[in-house]
This record gives structure tokens, C-alpha cells and sequence, in this order.
């Protein structure tokens, strides 16, 4: 089987993004092969992210601080 890198390395004469690309994903295997195979993931907690950065979008230059703290509380 061609390693990600040993691919890119052929590919990366014409397409040199794609060889940066294929380092900076073996520099980070592990983490890479966990994500892509283990059951778990992170979509509960993005969407709350998601919910608060939109909430502080709609209160930008509204009010201060504790406005927007009751509002990711209680919304």
C-alpha cells in the first residue's frame, strides 16, 4: 500500500499544496486514524460553540457581559 506521504511526494511535482497537505496529516497520524475510526466525536459540543458564537454575533455592541450570560444560560 503507498503511504499517504510517499503518494504525495509523486503527485507533489505538479501540486505542491497537495504534498503539504499529506506532511502536516503524517505528522499527525494518530490523531487523524482516531478520528476517522473510533465511535466517539465532538458534535454535541460544536453545536453548543455554534449556539453561543451565534448568540454573541446578535449581542454584538447591545450590552455588557451579564446580558449575554443570561442569555447562553437560559436560551
Amino acid at each position: 500500500m503507498v503511504g499517504v506521504d510517499e503518494y504525495a511526494q509523486r503527485k507533489g511535482r505538479e501540486l505542491p499544496s497537495l504534498r503539504s497537505f499529506a506532511q502536516h496529516l503524517e505528522r499527525d497520524l494518530d490523531a487523524v486514524t482516531a478520528g476517522l475510526t473510533l465511535p466517539w466525536n465532538s458534535g454535541v459540543v460544536e453545536g453548543h460553540v455554534n449556539r453561543v458564537k451565534m448568540l454573541k454575533r446578535q449581542m454584538f455592541g447591545r450590552a455588557g457581559f451579564e446580558l449575554l450570560r443570561k442569555r447562553v444560560l437560559l436560551a
